[in-house]
């Protein structure tokens, strides 16, 4: 199903990401998100549906635009140094979940069991990109190293830096908006990954 295109549409879709991404699918009701979006809900159904329909509409342009981040990635991923091309990819990672850190909330709330009810959205759009990923990336790894399962921990720690951040000394939460909490977030990934993946020499 993909999005509609009409202005509205483009309204109610932005406002049930948001409200999605926020509370998630068992959280967010179609009257809120029509409020969030200024409108009746009887104008939310004839342009997009009810509510299920428009999170699956959510999560498809989650997908499309993490697959064409993952795409454009793997093109420009650096021949000829293993250690660069597989950092390289992991900065992309990072980075998209940074620019769209309601891309990682949706998938959180998942992990928690939201929408329980909507099924085979992970075998359509998660298992393709993780395939992808991995198959890329075996060719340039010590065969010892289980690459599926080192893909899945940057995964999860990158969607829980982007969704909660991290505390400050003084208890308060540092994410993806604090430069510095970043730059350190980012040379942490950078070393768990070189050592996960027992990759030669020092972390970039």
């Amino acid at each position: 199903m993909s999005p509609p295109e009409n202005p509205q549409a483009a309204v109610i879709l932005k406002a049930a990401t948001e409200l999605f991404a926020a509370h998630g699918y068992d959280g967010a009701s179609t009257r809120k998100i029509a409020d969030a979006a200024g409108l009746n809900i009887a104008t939310v159904n004839y342009h997009v549906g009810g509510k299920r329909e428009l999170y699956l509409a959510v999560m498809e342009r989650a997908h499309r635009a993490e697959r064409a981040a993952l795409e454009s990635a793997l093109a420009a991923m650096p021949g000829g140094d293993p250690v660069t091309a597989i950092h390289h990819l992991i900065d992309a990672y990072l980075d998209f979940c940074v620019a769209h850190p309601e891309v990682p909330a949706l998938w959180m709330h998942r992990w928690l069991s939201d929408a329980g009810d909507v099924n085979e959205l992970e075998r359509r759009y998660v298992t393709p990109l993780v395939t992808t990923v991995t198959t890329t990336l075996r060719p340039l790894i010590d065969s010892r190293v289980d690459v599926e399962y080192a893909l899945w921990s940057v995964i999860w720690c990158v969607h829980g830096f982007a969704k909660g951040g991290v505390l400050d000394a003084d208890g308060r939460r540092r994410g993806v908006g604090d430069p510095a909490a970043l730059r350190r977030f980012r040379g942490y990934l950078h070393l768990s990954v070189h050592r996960a993946l027992g990759l030669p020499g020092e972390a970039p």
